[in-house]
C-alpha cells in the first residue's frame, strides 16, 4: 500500500503518475488521505480505479444523500457534492437550527444550544456536539470503482468498510482540550 499524504493537484498528479508507471497493475495499491469526488471525476475511473480513500460522506449512500446530491447538482452544473461541501451544509444547517431554537443569534447561547441539540441531517446522523466542538460520526473506507463497475456518471465509490465514529476520533477522555476538562 502506498499512502499519498498530499492533497489537491499533488494527489491528482500522484495517482496519474502511479498509473503511468504501472504501480496499480503491478500489485501495489494506492491510498489517498485527501481525495475529493471531484478529483476522481477529473482523473477518470480508468486511472483512479482501485485507489482507496477514507471519507465521511458519499452522495450515493442512501435515499437522503441521493436527494441532497440531486438538489446540489442542479445548482452546480451536474456535479455531485464533496464531503467538505456536505460538511459545510451540515454545520450551517445545525447552526441555523440552534439559532431558531435559542431564539437569538448570541454566540455563547447558540453554541450551548448547538451542543444540546442532536445533529441530524444528510451528513450526520444522531450525533451530539461534544464540549470540545467535535462531532463523533462514522467514516467510510471506499475503493474507487473500475469503469466496468460504475453504473454511470459520478458512480465512483464502493464501500469497503465502515469506521464507527467512536473509532474515528480521539475519545473525549484522551483529548487535552481544556474545554472538556473544566
Amino acid at each position: 500500500m502506498i499512502g499519498l499524504a498530499n492533497g489537491a493537484g499533488d494527489t491528482i498528479n500522484s495517482i496519474k503518475q502511479a498509473h503511468e508507471f504501472g504501480i496499480d497493475t503491478g500489485g501495489q495499491q494506492i491510498a489517498a488521505f485527501l481525495l475529493y469526488i471531484t478529483d476522481v471525476n477529473s482523473i477518470g475511473l480508468e486511472v483512479a480505479k482501485g485507489t482507496y480513500l477514507v471519507n465521511s460522506f458519499y452522495w450515493d449512500m442512501n435515499d437522503k444523500t441521493r436527494a441532497f446530491a440531486k438538489r446540489f447538482a442542479v445548482l452546480h452544473r451536474g456535479r455531485m457534492p464533496t464531503f467538505a461541501q456536505a460538511a459545510v451544509y451540515s454545520g450551517v444547517f445545525h447552526y441555523l437550527r440552534a439559532v431558531k431554537a435559542a431564539g437569538t443569534d448570541d454566540g455563547p447561547t447558540v453554541a450551548a444550544k448547538m451542543k444540546e441539540l442532536p445533529v441530524e441531517d444528510v451528513y450526520t446522523h444522531g450525533a451530539k456536539v461534544r464540549a470540545d466542538g467535535r462531532i463523533v460520526r462514522d467514516h467510510y473506507l471506499f475503493r474507487i470503482k473500475s469503469p466496468a463497475e460504475s453504473k454511470g456518471p459520478w458512480d465512483y465509490y464502493k464501500l469497503a468498510a465502515t469506521i464507527p465514529g467512536a473509532g474515528a476520533v480521539r475519545p473525549a477522555a484522551e483529548n487535552p482540550c481544556p474545554l472538556l476538562h473544566r
